[in-house]
């Protein structure tokens, strides 16, 4: 964590932690600000755990929250506001600290010359012309003031994203590829689970961004604020504009904490946790071994989420532990899903209801949770009757494990490129645009529907590369993609049922059966979760090598 210096009075800095406020304590900040908004991303602390941090520590705090690029005159101005009224100096953070910067930059454009605000930022380490060409123009970036153009660029620096880079590279070793992505770094987030489950520790599923580019493909470390498709150009954080002949667009999706009212105020205790936090997945764990009777509820929000198998997940292996520490039989499971089935494929539902059977395991469907009180530790759930009347119940919970609902980034919502439910509007063979051809998407934020996983991903990424190298003339034929998505449901520790199919839910085993049958538990499937999947997701996957996910070509 570092400290950028605006004033005596104010400081910026990027994403802090709860355990950095006795620092910034001991720095001599009496107050925080925060400028960003929660569930940007799956590493990311909420406001109310820097909040509570901040408290016991005497340091008040403030949430003005600014989705990335979109800062306000109004939410400028409230900036200036919030500063005379707290005692000082200030601490304000975003995930890379220019949002805060752009506050400060707009409500000081009413005291301070332009010229100053601008050196004092780049001081301090950002880029302000963009802003200040914003304010000249009365609130518009002016598209022509352009500051870098690439072939191709990427949003999103993710599994997708990465994929899809070095499957252009393996084509084309000299395409000028472009990648942005503000975070520094990468996770391998399917193995959440298994942090979750004792089996990983989090540090593994982590490496720096930096290492995790290709070599030869351009990092712009910044948001995307907003897209121009009809000028190919992109609007960044701080109104710097990137021009674009081809467009890859794979951010990811957006965890909605606050859909769920009073979630925010105590995840990460009271017993409630997530593995679709990083730094929560070793609190599952912890709250596992600490339970020894009581009740525990795991939920899972209507669709479309992140890995659909991810909720029961954490349940199986949460059971299993309890079961080798001989009290199960002391502890109520219960899985509250806002489904009416277990799993979306109904090949696999018998292997999973043995477990679920033999676990003791009590199935609540067409529940979808609503609201938590932590101190009281009850779960209020809406649950819709077969017919069509709702009603409210409430659980006592001595742990909760909460999937939150998904929806797409808020920059990507708002844009032209999304369809009405907020995805963008792709193909869903070619993964092309339906409205610009020189776009394409994938992963979590395309409406393709597909379980959205990273072995989709993995199966996506080859038919965007060549259907955009096809698009610029350096190929011929159309690739499709089939709608493949893989689900290794770990059931127990040491057995997976694998659950792999494509669109419309038709069965497509990777491997022959009598060597695999995804349709029952295996270890072997096991073994290739825990020791095969990550090497390949880092040594292969994400350096271009397409082992069983070569493209199916169309119209040769």
């Amino acid at each position: 964590m570092e400290f950028h210096t605006l004033s005596a009075e104010l400081s910026v800095s990027a994403q802090i932690q709860p355990e950095d406020l006795a620092r910034i304590r001991a720095a001599g900040f009496q107050s925080i600000i925060c400028n960003r908004p929660d569930g940007e991303a799956g590493d990311q602390p909420l406001y109310a755990e820097i909040e509570r941090a901040a408290q016991a520590l005497g340091l008040r705090t403030y949430y003005l929250p600014a989705v990335s690029g979109k800062v306000t005159d109004e939410q400028g101005l409230l900036f200036g506001q919030v500063m005379a009224e707290l005692p000082k100096p200030v601490l304000a953070y975003c995930r890379t600290g220019m949002r805060s910067t752009t506050m400060w930059a707009l409500a000081e454009a009413r005291h301070k010359s332009l010229p100053e605000i601008v050196a004092v930022a780049q001081q301090a380490g950002y880029d302000m012309k963009g802003v200040v060409r914003r304010i000249i123009n009365q609130g518009r970036t002016p598209l022509d003031d352009v500051e870098v153009a690439h072939a191709v660029v990427i949003v999103g620096g993710g599994a997708a994203g990465i994929a899809t880079a070095s499957s252009l590279l393996a084509r084309d070793p000299e395409l000028d590829i472009a990648i942005i992505d503000p975070a520094d770094v990468h996770y391998y987030q399917p193995g959440w689970t298994l942090v979750g489950g004792g089996v990983f520790d989090a540090a593994t599923t982590a490496h720096t961004m930096a290492a995790t580019i290709p070599r030869g493909v351009n990092w712009i470390k910044a948001a995307v604020a907003a897209f121009e498709p009809e000028r190919n150009a992109l609007i960044l954080d701080g109104c710097r504009v990137v021009k674009y002949q081809q467009l890859v667009v794979c951010p990811g999706l957006k965890l909605d904490w606050h859909a769920i009212d009073g979630l925010s105020e105590t995840l990460g205790r009271n017993g409630v946790t997530s593995n679709y936090l990083y730094h929560l997945a070793p609190y599952t764990w912890k709250l596992v071994n600490e339970l020894g009777t009581g009740r525990a509820i795991f939920t899972q929000p209507p669709m479309p989420i992140k890995c659909a198998g991810a909720p029961q997940k954490a349940m199986y292996l949460s059971a299993d532990q309890w079961k080798r520490s001989g009290v199960l039989d002391k502890i109520s499971i219960e899985f509250c899903s806002a489904g009416a089935a277990l799993f979306g494929v109904a090949d696999y539902v018998p292997a999973l209801m043995e477990y679920v059977q033999a676990y003791g395991i009590d199935l609540n469907f067409g529940n979808t949770l609503v609201r938590v009180n932590g101190p009281a530790k009850i779960a209020t759930f809406r649950r819709t009757g077969a017919d069509g009347k709702e009603e409210l119940i409430e659980r006592p919970f001595d742990l909760l494990h909460v999937v939150p609902p998904q929806v797409a980034p808020d920059f990507i919502r708002v844009s032209p490129l999304a369809d009405a439910a907020g995805w963008v509007n792709v193909d869903q063979a070619t993964l092309r645009h339906k409205s610009w051809p020189n776009i394409y998407a994938l992963g979590d934020v395309a409406n393709t529907p597909n379980a959205k996983t990273a072995a989709a991903a993995r199966k996506q990424a080859p038919v965007v590369a060549h259907n955009l190298l096809a698009g610029m003339g350096k190929v011929s034929g159309n690739a499709q993609y089939d709608g493949y998505g893989s689900c290794p449901l770990t059931v127990e520790r040491g057995k997976i049922v694998l659950a792999e199919f494509t669109y419309g839910g038709k069965l497509a085993p990777s491997f022959p059966r009598w060597l695999l049958d995804g349709t029952r538990p295996s270890r072997l499937a096991w073994l290739l979760k825990e020791r095969i999947l990550p090497p390949l997701y880092w040594k292969g996957m994400l350096k271009g090598r397409e082992w069983l996910a070569k493209p199916e070509l169309a119209d040769q």
